[in-house]
This record gives C-alpha cells, structure tokens and sequence, in this order.
C-alpha cells in the first residue's frame, strides 16, 4: 500500500511473480508486463491517488505457497479528478521464491466503487 500511495512502481513490481496473473470483473487477465506499463503510463499529477486500508481476513502457509483474503477499503482519485470511495474482498495466491522472500503469483480483486454506508 505504501508503495502503491507514492507512486513506487519498480517497488510494487518487485513484489511479484514473472507470472503473475490478476483477475478482475468484466476485464481480461492482466499479466505483470500489462500492470507495468499501465503503471509507468501515469507518471507525476496524472497518476491516480490511492489511499486507503487492507486488513488481512484470513491467509494460510502450505509450504512454498500462501493464499489469503483481505478486506480492503479506502479513497481514491482518477486521473480525470474525480473522488470515488471503493471496496474489495481480495484473493491472493503467493509463492516463495529468490532466497525465500514471497511474491504474488496471482490475485482476484472485486474492487468496485461503493457508498461508504456499504463498505
């Protein structure tokens, strides 16, 4: 997330697998070279701003591999400027690699824009 709010992408990419994978509603999939140059298209003022919380709901260590779900809620902006609250239940497989750090292999986010009465 701290990542993520100050625009660090190579931090954010280095936090992934080569094969990582992300679904989201009604898009393809999107693989790390997608995300990477969709990250590195919004540089300075025209980035979208995120700033919200994810706390972890459940996660589970079978050897190499980790899944967890998290709650996710906060504030953002688009880069046409306009406020939207969001919301998401989020899935994530991550696997254990390069002298043991873990990385996300695969992610499932239902992120959508909601009240704040619903999130």
């Amino acid at each position: 997330m701290a990542a993520s709010k100050t625009g660090d992408v190579e931090t954010v990419l280095s936090l992934m697998a080569e094969d990582v994978v992300f679904l989201q509603p009604g898009q393809p999939p999107m693989r790390k070279v997608d995300f990477a140059a969709a990250a590195r298209a919004q540089p300075g003022q025209e980035a979208p701003r995120i700033e919200g919380t994810s706390e972890v709901q459940e996660i589970k260590v079978l050897g190499e591999w980790a899944f967890m779900w998290t709650k996710t809620d906060g504030n953002g902006n688009s880069a046409w400027r306009f406020s939207i609250h969001y919301a998401c239940r989020a899935y994530a497989l991550y696997s254990q690699e390069r002298k043991g750090k873990w990385v996300l292999a695969r992610d499932a986010n239902l992120l959508s824009p909601v009240s704040k009465a619903e999130a």
